[in-house]
């Protein structure tokens, strides 16, 4: 029930569905059809949520990283790439994650898509690309993106939001104006997977869980309990 102070979080979270039939396709995954490396298997589910039509991007994910006295951080950020050479994000190298990422090189990566009921994760080593790949990275997005980038000062202190406001402005003003200038501080950073998992989730709650884990050769694939 409401309180004074509110809505009653609990009331809210019983009234909840997971997977409510009308929103969600829980779809069947047979683990032994699978590919044998698992960007094969991302690209296709990947494909699978646009179209289901998932209500954020799907390239939406969660990051996490790791500060210098051991304790995670988590943020969501943009998927900009998946192939051969990894799982791809862009940031400040002077933000708090670039600073994370420069003490300790490993990062993980979650994907959830609700209208499939799917998860993905994945962990291992996170390096920056070379800065030609960084530069080309930026300069293929919109020009809020740039501005966004020029902007700068990531993760630090912000003294108000009219600070915010103005050189944000400027920010805008020069992207539209210099559409090519550089921003040396945007890296573009790849996640090389150690491990890999796929989720399907079931009504039954018999979820499916498969790992696949890099060994010397290729990929190792097996079950895990849900």
């Amino acid at each position: 029930m409401a309180t004074e102070a509110g809505p009653d979080l609990h009331d809210l979270l019983k009234s909840l569905r997971v997977w409510a039939p009308e929103t969600t396709e829980l779809r069947p995954f047979d683990p032994t059809t699978a590919p044998d490396a698992p960007l094969a298997l991302f690209t296709a589910w990947f494909a699978e949520a646009v179209a289901a039509g998932e209500t954020e991007p799907p390239r939406v994910m969660s990051l996490a990283t790791r500060d210098d006295e051991g304790l995670p951080d988590v943020r969501m950020v943009m998927l900009h790439g998946a192939d051969k050479e990894g799982w791809s994000f862009a940031t400040h190298s002077t933000s708090r994650k670039g600073h994370q990422l420069k003490h300790f090189a490993y990062a993980a990566l979650s994907f959830y898509w609700p209208r499939l009921g799917r998860q993905i994760r994945l962990r291992g080593p996170a390096l920056p690309a070379p800065a030609a790949e960084s530069r080309a990275d930026l300069h293929v997005r919109s020009t809020g993106s740039l501005a966004a980038a020029l902007t700068g000062h990531q993760s630090e202190v912000l003294p108000s939001l009219e600070e915010l406001t103005q050189t944000s402005e400027a920010a805008w003003e020069r992207a539209q104006r210099e559409p090519h200038t550089p921003v040396p501080t945007w890296t573009l950073y790849r996640v090389f997977p150690d491990e890999a998992e796929f989720f399907q989730g079931d009504a039954l709650r018999r979820h499916v869980r498969l790992r696949y884990v890099r060994e010397e050769r290729g990929w190792a694939r097996e079950l895990l309990w849900p």
